[in-house]
């Protein structure tokens, strides 16, 4: 199957990820994606997989969803075209925080961090701004998170409700919290 290589590198142009990037470096990353294509109902990833990849929506919907420790699955956020999502397993080489389902079916373009090494390696300009990008969405994500926990502490009459730094120096059973 030909793919249109200037369609596809327009199509990336529009997105958050990409934006920014000159003609050649978006055609070059349009040859690095891989297309991928999942039905209604199909999971791209598991919450808690490892993953090396990322993917951008070329068409269709998915929803990301965590477990939220009742059995139930959280929504976190509507994917659509446009949307990209899977970089931060990329970033912080950590596993998958959450999963992601298709709704209605899916047209994904993948890129691997093996892919993004090598725009590194053949174009650093380019690499950089993507990273800036990539940066620049996940500010977004957190200041909305924000916004909702800040809501929800405010429904609930939590005056408490903080964000600490954790991890595994600073988790409480290494400190000896209960």
């Amino acid at each position: 199957m030909h793919r249109d290589m200037g369609g596809l590198a327009r199509f990336l142009a529009r997105t958050p990820f990409f934006g920014g990037l000159d003609d050649k470096a978006l055609r070059r990353v349009a040859e690095m994606t891989n297309e991928r294509e999942f039905p209604a109902g199909a999971t791209v990833f598991g919450e808690g997989e490892q993953g090396c990849s990322m993917y951008v929506v070329e068409s269709g919907e998915l929803v990301a969803t965590r477990n939220g420790g009742s059995g139930r699955a959280v929504k976190l956020m509507r994917l659509a075209a446009g949307d990209f999502f899977g970089e931060t397993t990329l970033i912080e080489m950590q596993p998958r925080p959450f999963s992601a389902t298709v709704e209605r079916d899916a047209r994904l373009l993948e890129l691997s961090n093996a892919d993004l090494y090598r725009l590194y390696r053949e174009d650093v300009k380019s690499y950089v701004l993507v990273l800036q990008n990539i940066n620049r969405e996940l500010c977004r994500r957190l200041r909305r998170a924000s916004v909702r926990i800040t809501a929800y502490a405010a429904e609930a009459g939590d005056e408490l409700t903080q964000i600490r730094e954790t991890g595994p120096e600073l988790s409480p059973i290494k400190r000896g919290s209960p």
